[in-house]
């Protein structure tokens, strides 16, 4: 039997607008398929080692708790985590998790605040919040089945902007996205999957769910060829009824 083990990176911090619900749509959509899951949470204090697992999860958090988790990342997980990301192991990173890979995160009167630094990216901080229903959508998701479309709820006061060696996660449909400046949502580098989108984003959108698993099966397992498909009649009218409210046929 396969296995998968996910590792959830400071789950009593980085838990917004119940973030969790993207390990339990992972671990489900798995399991399903006889692919056996184990969830392993690591918060402050304790040591990373990502040779332990095959997904790492960052949930959203707000300024306080970024600042409070900040040395613990940089300082004792930071040279860790830049190593599993360039060794191609699969993270999915939302909102506060995503700013926490960047460069640096700039307040909105001014004040720098270092970041990890394993992405090309950084965030200037705004009073205002981009907040809403957000449909946007992913090249890389595109098939016979699917026209690549995802659906989530944004609520961020950061403004994101991208380096050159990240490339976006989509573009944006309805929404604000990263910036709400150049029409895009996310970020992509090597297997890090990086997105504004809480509520929670998987499980509206199965096809990315499948994308991940699929991305830690391949890195895991040579004989990796396929996921088995599973009945998601119920999970894409859901999405369905999101994209009509917002977008025109």
């Amino acid at each position: 039997m396969k296995e998968l083990t996910i590792c959830h990176l400071y789950p009593d911090l980085l838990n917004l607008y119940g973030d969790r619900g993207n390990i339990l749509s992972l671990t489900k959509r798995a399991e399903w398929r006889g692919i056996n899951v184990n969830i392993k949470n690591v918060t402050m204090g304790e040591d990373f080692i990502p040779e332990e697992y095959d997904i790492i999860f960052l949930g959203g958090g707000q300024d306080y708790e970024q600042q409070i988790i900040q040395n613990d990342l940089i300082e004792q997980k930071g040279t860790e985590i830049k190593n599993a990301i360039n060794n191609n192991k699969v993270f999915l990173c939302i909102c506060g998790g995503y700013q926490l890979l960047g460069n640096y995160y700039k307040t909105w009167d001014g004040k720098e605040i270092e970041f990890l630094g394993a992405l090309d990216l950084w965030t200037v901080g705004h009073q205002d919040r981009k907040i809403g229903n957000i449909v946007f959508q992913c090249d890389f998701l595109k098939n016979e089945t699917s026209d690549g479309f995802v659906v989530g709820f944004e609520n961020h006061s950061g403004r994101t902007y991208l380096g050159d060696s990240v490339t976006p996660l989509g573009k944006v449909i309805y929404g604000n996205g990263n910036n709400g400046e150049d029409g895009y949502e996310g970020a992509v580098y090597k297997n890090v999957i990086c997105s504004y989108s809480h509520g929670s984003l998987l499980p509206k959108n199965p096809t990315l769910s499948d994308y991940i698993i699929s991305k830690a099966l391949s890195q895991k397992y040579d004989d990796f060829q396929s996921l088995e498909p599973l009945e998601d009649r119920f999970e894409l009218e859901a999405q369905r009824s999101v994209i009509n409210r917002f977008v025109k046929a």
